[in-house]
């Protein structure tokens, strides 16, 4: 499950990125996005989403939001 089929409020736990771009990777581990760091969806939009990691907020789009899986 990713991403993208999370509920909005629930909080789940990453369990890995999927993505073979590197620089995706590194912008993810940026936020904070990393194998067993609890994430939660505040809002989804059409083609991005709002996600709450480690007490700060960031607008996510769609691929991102794919290639974090939970």
């Amino acid at each position: 499950m990713n991403l993208i089929d999370a509920n909005v409020g629930e909080e789940y736990i990453i369990k890995d990125i999927i993505t073979d771009d590197e620089e995706l990777n590194s912008f993810l581990f940026s936020l904070g996005c990393y194998s067993g760091e609890p994430i939660t969806v505040v809002s989804r939009k059409k083609d991005s989403c709002v996600i709450s990691v480690k007490d700060a907020r960031y607008n996510i789009d769609n691929d991102l939001a794919e290639a974090i899986s939970i």
